[in-house]
């Protein structure tokens, strides 16, 4: 958990207790999960990055850097905005939990947006 009450998560590892509000924040459905297994609140699916930068990221941690700098440019577009304002919110009133597919802990799209999360909580101190 971060200092925001911001938790990530894999999709393929089992809910908590404590996870608050659960999303899900991939565009693409993680395979082999039911919708009883996730608990999602929401599934912000249009927040996940585009389909042409998830192909060229590839999950590569080479590509991590210029990832990060692609999908902050799509995630400033205004709908995305609203959507990780309205994540802020949720993530003031208690924890918070962004779900994802990837095998990788650190290098995908669920940090990416905790990061944009922390920063508009900060902003607003």
């Amino acid at each position: 958990m971060t200092a925001f009450n911001v938790r990530l998560q894999r999709a393929y590892d089992e809910p908590g207790p404590d996870d608050g509000r659960r999303v899900l924040v991939d565009r693409v459905w993680p395979r082999g999960r039911t919708k009883e297994h996730l608990r999602l609140d929401a599934w912000e699916r249009d927040l996940g990055p585009s389909a042409r930068l998830r192909q060229w990221f590839g999950h590569d941690p080479r590509r991590w850097e210029e990832f990060q700098a692609r999908y902050h440019l799509e995630l400033a577009e205004p709908g995305q905005a609203e959507k990780l304002d309205e994540l802020a919110d949720a993530a003031r009133r208690g924890p918070l939990t962004l779900v994802y597919g990837a095998r990788d802990r650190e290098h995908n799209q669920a940090r990416v947006i905790a990061d944009e999360i922390e920063r508009r909580l900060k902003a607003t101190r």
